[in-house]
């Protein structure tokens, strides 16, 4: 893949380019807790998006999307929001570069990766943070890592339109090879585990789903959540979010809860705790206790957080009834997307053959699987590793 898309920025601008890789990431524990401050688990993966890049000397950057198979070309010195909805992710980048101060002169860029667009695995988040990174170091601007990520974040928040939590550009930046990461969405605190991927793999299966009701619901969510905090307010002002908040405080005032609210709260706070056991299960190389706890953040996404769907319910329900598996669950916003399993790796194969065969007679849809692994974040790349989309 690096080949091609040196091939292609040769070809196109006859120049030699600096090369840089950004990946796409999972979260193995922690989903819908970022934007309640709390604490979220995920890994850089070897589905990433690679860039070849260097200064053109004019006043223009000129682009090319192997993906897509398009071209584009922007003035520096006007950057602006774009019809082209791939380019706002640059444009973005750009534009927070600038607002910092730094010059960004004329560059020419191609890019392309194996990040499965819509299997919720941040294809837009590695492509902010690989151009962040190029950037970064064709120009010698110094910047941070963190303030890459931060950067990155509103790139998409004022060029894409979507006001994400800072969790998928986090991990694309700062992941590590053969390490998950807990941060602290509200300190921005971060520490590394190691995981134990020996013996098992991550399969990632992707039901290929995408309800229109995500957006909304995502909405609502939040909504929902900050209705609650309102209530403990009133009792315990130290909690501003439910990451302030115990199960005791929620059960304590619960006659003043609607019902519905009341059990998102519930499945918030009880997330936070279980990424906390989960931390301290892989520091103790229980990765069964951790597996445990992926069933369990499942269930509470299906029945209290209500985010689930039939699809990823049914893959859920099939992963529980194999010993392959130590641990799966939805990952995601929801309503669609992927599972994310913990497979053994000598049951492998046998997994993948049974969970294909039985999305494909419960819902006459070819399953798509990914075998993850873990891999460092942003960085120069100087070969390619080897993987495959498909398995």
């Amino acid at each position: 893949m690096i080949n091609d898309i040196v091939s292609k920025f040769k070809e196109l601008y006859s120049q030699e380019p600096v090369i840089v890789r950004s990946p796409g990431r999972v979260n193995l524990i922690g989903e819908h807790t970022d934007y309640n401050n709390g604490f979220v688990l995920p890994a850089a993966i070897n589905k990433e998006i690679y860039f070849a890049i260097a200064p053109n000397g004019r006043d223009t950057f000129r682009a090319f999307s192997c993906d897509m198979g398009e071209s584009a070309e922007f003035n520096i010195s006007n950057i602006k929001p774009s019809d082209i909805g791939w380019a706002n992710y640059l444009l973005g980048v750009v534009a927070q570069l600038q607002k910092a101060g730094h010059t960004v002169s004329g560059f020419d860029l191609v890019f392309g990766g194996n990040v499965p667009i819509g299997a919720g695995l941040s294809s837009s988040a590695a492509v902010e943070c690989g151009l962040a990174f190029a950037l970064n170091h064709i120009y010698e601007f110094g910047v941070e890592r963190f303030d890459l990520v931060k950067m990155a974040q509103k790139a998409e928040h004022e060029y894409a339109g979507v006001r994400c939590g800072i969790m998928d550009q986090f991990a694309s930046m700062f992941g590590k090879k053969n390490h998950a990461v807990k941060l602290d969405c509200r300190s921005l605190e971060y520490e590394y585990y190691n995981l134990d991927m020996a013996d098992y793999r991550i399969v990632l299966c992707d039901t290929q789903v995408k309800h229109s009701l995500a957006s909304s619901e995502y909405n609502t969510r939040r909504q929902e959540c900050e209705t609650g905090v309102a209530v403990l307010h009133k009792h315990f002002p130290q909690v501003t979010s439910l990451r302030d908040a115990t199960l005791e405080m929620l059960e304590k005032h619960r006659n003043e809860f609607d019902p519905v609210v009341f059990k998102r709260c519930t499945y918030v706070v009880s997330e936070n705790n279980r990424v906390e056991e989960a931390c301290k299960a892989l520091e103790a190389g229980d990765m069964k206790t951790f597996g445990e706890k992926m069933y369990a953040s499942h269930n509470g996404l299906q029945h209290n957080y209500e985010v689930s769907c039939p699809e990823l319910d049914f893959l859920v329900e099939q992963a529980k009834k194999t010993e392959a598996v130590l641990g799966a669950r939805m990952m995601g916003g929801g309503f669609g997307g992927c599972t994310i399993n913990i497979v053994r790796l000598d049951m492998l194969d046998e997994f993948k053959k049974q969970i294909g065969e039985a999305y494909q007679q419960r819902f006459d849809v070819q399953l798509k699987t990914y075998i993850a692994e873990i891999v460092d974040g942003s960085s120069l790349a100087t070969q390619l590793e080897p993987n495959s989309i498909n398995y």
